[in-house]
Formats: structure tokens, C-alpha cells, sequence
């Protein structure tokens, strides 16, 4: 990859995308960006060229990754009005790293490679930490041959770096690995909460279990943050959220309960009705609080 060989497009600057972009623009790659919000200014001053649709960043780029929150908007980017779909040409390809619905996924795919096109689903997990890192876990779905093509580029942003199958089992990764987080994240506030109200340190509680069987990345670092009520989102509790929803879907298409799942949901959505949708996915904690009328950290607001 030379300096300027590559001509990238990046489409969603926000918590996530904005630094994933900024480390395919900082190995040299020619970049082209367009979001809804505000630009980041780190991007336009690292050289990037701000676009007016995502038409224009798929006229101009050779591969267009997008990052966007939600399935319809990944729909509205692609086939809406100026869309990526209206600006490529036979050949370039289709990155899509949002996390969106694996049955719609599958048929993205089928219309961007009706237009000679690659198309990839690759939803990523690790947060803001990761992103910023280039740490991030990269689950792919698509053909062998685009994933090769495009897999320098995932490792600028990524470590754990797999293909998972053909289109949209990207996306059946991603639902079961928000599934896991979800439940972990469950299982650590419920766990805390019950420390704390018992009249036990919660942060004592915390570094003793992080030496045993029950020690996770959840428990060392949402647990944290739930003991030092830091809900700064790296990943806001809505869009978890949604995430879940997705996984309920899934399971009723296929005759498969969900019980813990669903329950997961349901504290979520507490949460939601709280006030707390936009915080970080571990102000879950705050859900169980309510019911318990007991704060983790009571001394910490």
C-alpha cells in the first residue's frame, strides 16, 4: 500500500467511526468522508476531503466503509436519495462495519453485487477503547476473495480479524456477541448491587473476583465503571439496545427462546425509561438500582 495508492471513503464519524477512519487516513490512504454531524476536525486536518453525499464518496473512492447506528440508515446511505448505491462503479466495494439486521444485510448485499460490486459486512465490538486502539474484533461476512482485498485495511483498525461466512453472518456474529456482553454486563451490576447492598465494598468485592473464575472484561471494566459511575458512553445503552432487539427478532423467525436475552432487554429498557438511553451500556446497573432503591456506590453520584 503506497501513500496514495488506495482512494478510501468512510461514511458515519461518530464515537466509533471517527477514529477508524482516522487510522486508515493515518497509513497514508487517500480519504474521502461524509456524516450527519460534525466533521471531525482531526480528519479535514489530517487531509481527508469532505463530501456533500455519500454519492460523492462513492464516485471518488475505490472502497467505502460506512458506520452508521441502525439498519434503516445503513438502507438510507446505501439506496436512498444521492446513496453510495447511485455513485459506484463495477469493481469498488462495500464495506458496511455498522451493526444492523442480518437478514436485511444479506440482501444489501445482494443488490450492491447486482452492480458488479464486493459487499462485506463487517460489524466490529470493543467499544470507543477499541476503536481509538485499533484493537477493535472485526467479524466479516462475504466472499473469501473481497475479505483477502480488504483485510489490510481491517487490520489498521482491528486485532481479532475473522470471516465468519458469506454475507450477513457478519451480522449473526455481531447479534451473538451483544448477546454475551449484554447478559456479562447483567451479571456483573446484579452482582454488585447485591455486594453493596449486603453492606460489602463493592470495589473490594470487584479486585477479589477479578482473581478468580468469575474475573471478565465486563467485571474489569464496566465494573468499574459502575462503582466509579463513569457512564460516558462508549456504547450508549439505546443502541445495545437495539442490538438485543435484533437478537429477539432473529430468535422468533427461528423458533429459538432467548429467555436471558429477553430479560436483558427489559433492563435496558428500564434504563431507557429512566433517562439513561444515551449513557454507556453499563448504566444497566442503574435499572437494578432502582428496583433495589440501593446505589452501588451511594457515596458516588
Amino acid at each position: 500500500m503506497t501513500k496514495s495508492g488506495l482512494k478510501l471513503g468512510f461514511i458515519g464519524l461518530g464515537i466509533m467511526g471517527a477514529p477508524m477512519a482516522g487510522h486508515l487516513l493515518k497509513a497514508g490512504h487517500t480519504m474521502f468522508i461524509y456524516t450527519h454531524g460534525k466533521t471531525p476536525a482531526e480528519l479535514t486536518d489530517g487531509g481527508a476531503t469532505v463530501c456533500t453525499t455519500a454519492r460523492g464518496v462513492a464516485e471518488r473512492a475505490d472502497i467505502v466503509f460506512i458506520m452508521v447506528p441502525d439498519t434503516p440508515d445503513v438502507q438510507e446511505v446505501l439506496f436512498g436519495e444521492y446513496g453510495v448505491a447511485s455513485g459506484l462503479a463495477k469493481g469498488k466495494t462495500v464495506v458496511d462495519c455498522s451493526s444492523i439486521d442480518p437478514i436485511a444485510t444479506r440482501g444489501f448485499a445482494k443488490q450492491i453485487e447486482a452492480l458488479g460490486c464486493d459487499y462485506l459486512d463487517a460489524p466490529v465490538s470493543g467499544g470507543e477503547v477499541g476503536a481509538k486502539a485499533a484493537s477493535l474484533t472485526i467479524m466479516v461476512g462475504g466472499q473469501p476473495a473481497a475479505f483477502e482485498r480488504i483485510r489490510p485495511l481491517f487490520e489498521l483498525m482491528g486485532k481479532n480479524i475473522t470471516l465468519v461466512g458469506a454475507a450477513g453472518d457478519g451480522q449473526v456474529c455481531k447479534v451473538a456477541n451483544q448477546i454475551i456482553v449484554a447478559l456479562n454486563i447483567a451479571a456483573v451490576a446484579e452482582a454488585l448491587v447485591f455486594a453493596s447492598k449486603a453492606g460489602a465494598d463493592p470495589a473490594k468485592v470487584r479486585q477479589a473476583l477479578m482473581g478468580g473464575f468469575a474475573s471478565s472484561k465486563i467485571l474489569e471494566v464496566h465494573g468499574e465503571r459502575m462503582i466509579k459511575r463513569t457512564f460516558n458512553p462508549g456504547f450508549r445503552i439505546a443502541l445495545h439496545q437495539k442490538d438485543l432487539n435484533l437478537a429477539l427478532q432473529g430468535a422468533r423467525s427461528l423458533g429459538v427462546a432467548l429467555p436471558q436475552t429477553a430479560n436483558a432487554a427489559q433492563l435496558m429498557q428500564s434504563c431507557v425509561a429512566l433517562g439513561h438511553g444515551q449513557a454507556d451500556h453499563s448504566a444497566l446497573v442503574r435499572a437494578l438500582e432502582n428496583m433495589a432503591q440501593h446505589t452501588v456506590s451511594p457515596e458516588v453520584r
